[in-house]
């Protein structure tokens, strides 16, 4: 799909990603980029850069995202593409312990990282089916691909979000909806700042230019898998390759990560 002269809405639009996306998106000629984001005023400045359009939205409540659907259908143009991009990783917990994230941070995770996609899902087919096109493209990480150590909640939750993904990708390929999962590593955004030196371990830090770069090439040839760190498909078939093994070279990766925790 072409970016030239479509309504594109993306959340998670005042910074990062996000930010990098809704530039991106302008340059390539999008009739009206619609920024997100539960950051209002950073919403409204990243619009107001690309002649854009800002909601403030908290992507975890399903009747605003509903609300901000429908009054863009209505008011702006049909929407053809939705990134899905918003989503939270600062998140506590001891590194020797799967287990010890409290329940609110899951269920936090939950809403974010997960339900965002299914709520946007929900709003947008409606009228995508009903013009027999429509495309949605959700940010996850390499960390629903391959895992993060030391977050579960993180780990456990991108996981879901690539899952949720593919079974969109499945279920409504034939009604001509199509879907790309966003899977980078590191990239240079408030979110890994706020990690702290040290906490990504990962070949290369991209910024979200290049994300950006990559994500309108993979949605040209609309491709389900984009992988801006290239590395990653690597890592993938190791993993699948000898499923044991990778546990074991994980576990020898956290040892080398958190020596205090063993």
């Amino acid at each position: 799909m072409k970016i030239k002269g479509k309504v594109v809405v993306v959340t998670g639009g005042a910074d990062g990603i996000g930010k990098g996306l809704c530039e991106r998106f302008a340059k390539e000629g999008a009739a009206k980029v619609v920024v997100l984001d539960r950051n209002g005023e950073g919403a409204k400045r990243t619009a107001e850069a690309i002649g854009g359009v800002a909601y403030t939205c908290d992507v975890s409540k399903e009747p605003e995202i509903q609300r901000i659907v429908e009054d863009v259908e209505k008011n702006i143009g049909p929407i053809a593409l939705f990134c899905s991009n918003a989503g939270i990783g600062d998140f506590g917990g001891r590194p020797d312990d799967a287990t010890s994230q409290p329940n609110d941070q899951w269920q936090r995770g939950w809403e974010v990282n997960v339900m965002a996609h299914v709520y946007a899902a929900r709003a947008c087919l409606p009228h995508m089916i009903a013009r027999g096109e429509g495309y949605f493209m959700n940010t996850a990480s390499a960390a629903g691909l391959l895992n993060q150590i030391g977050n579960a909640v993180y780990g456990v939750t991108k996981h879901a979000a690539v899952g949720f993904a593919e079974i969109l990708a499945i279920t409504h390929r034939d009604q001509g909806i199509r879907v790309s999962v966003l899977c980078p590593q590191a990239v240079d955004t408030p979110l890994l700042r706020r990690a702290g030196e040290g906490s990504q371990n990962v070949d290369g830090v991209l910024t979200p230019a290049q994300v950006a770069e990559v994500v309108v090439e993979a949605i040209e040839q609309e491709r389900f898998e984009i992988l801006p760190h290239p590395q990653v498909l690597g890592y993938m078939r190791k993993k699948t390759e000898d499923y044991s093994r990778w546990i074991g070279g994980m576990a020898k990766l956290q040892r080398t990560l958190n020596p205090s925790a063993h």
